[in-house]
């Protein structure tokens, strides 16, 4: 137990020192912009520090109950290391992956269609926390692997797509940190970024297209899942909590993005 709260701990303190530090830079972006009255008028009221802080506290208030739920109220599993718990934040890591790569897909479709860089802006911010998340799914199903299967890693449909799919959007990331004309780069990236979505899908389906793997099944409910009802109620708890931090950050992060852009604009 002492392994998995050790990780547990190291992971929060991942998610929690990455909303801090992008809240941070945020507040110093802020302060830059206030002098200039255009800018002035676009900073909304979630650019305040008092909105931020809460936005930060209402996310870690349900990754408490989460980590509640999973680590003390949730029930053991026959035959499973405590290892498993570990599970909830798995599942939950790999959903908020999809749903960044998702917001990278959908808003590069829009700035291919409205050439507005706005869109651009969200696509950028879906693919660095898709990014982040990725990789959090990674790690904790190596944790668990490690427990399960006596192995770090199995190259297997499952994982070595999810493996795919992290390579595809650092490559994505990376793209648009060496370019530099913003429009040029809006344009690459968001070819990239809707032809890099093909794999979401395949990561997902990857047990239903490929039969039966080692990853086992626990997101279908019922008797597919294996889990006890607590269970899978902690896991929806999980996914919830992970989602409301995805939310806290993103909303942060795009602000600093829109703030930067804005700021780039005046000194030019």
């Amino acid at each position: 137990m002492s392994y998995l709260l050790s990780a547990y701990g190291f992971l929060l303190l991942i998610m929690i020192g990455y909303i801090v530090r992008v809240n941070l830079k945020c507040g110093r972006l802020v302060k830059e912009a206030g002098c200039l009255s255009n800018d002035q008028k676009s900073i909304s009221k979630l650019d305040s520090s008092k909105a931020r802080l809460g936005l930060i506290g209402f996310a870690l208030l349900f990754i408490s109950i989460a980590l509640y739920m999973a680590l003390i109220w949730s029930p053991d599993a026959k035959g499973e290391p405590a290892t498993y718990r570990i599970i909830y934040f798995h599942v939950a890591a790999a959903f908020m992956s999809y749903v960044g790569f998702f917001i990278t897909f959908a808003g590069s479709i829009l700035y291919l269609w409205k050439r507005d860089l706005r869109f651009d802006r969200w696509a950028k911010v879906g693919a660095d926390l898709g990014v982040h998340f990725c990789a959090l799914m990674i790690i904790t199903g190596m944790i668990w692997g490690k427990q399960r299967w006596g192995a770090w890693w199995i190259w297997e449909p499952r994982l070595t797509l999810a493996l795919v799919l992290l390579v595809i959007y650092v490559g994505y990331l990376i793209l648009r940190h060496v370019m530099e004309n913003p429009v040029t780069t809006a344009r690459y990236a968001s070819v990239y970024g809707i032809i890099g979505f093909i794999d979401v899908p395949l990561v997902h389906y990857s047990i239903k297209l490929w039969g039966k793997i080692m990853h086992p099944v626990v997101t279908d409910g019922g008797k597919n899942s294996g889990l006890a009802p607590e269970m899978m109620l902690t896991l929806e708890v999980s996914i919830i909590a992970f989602l409301i931090v995805f939310a806290a950050m993103y909303i942060i992060r795009l602000h600093v993005d829109s703030l930067e852009a804005n700021l780039s604009r005046c000194r030019s």
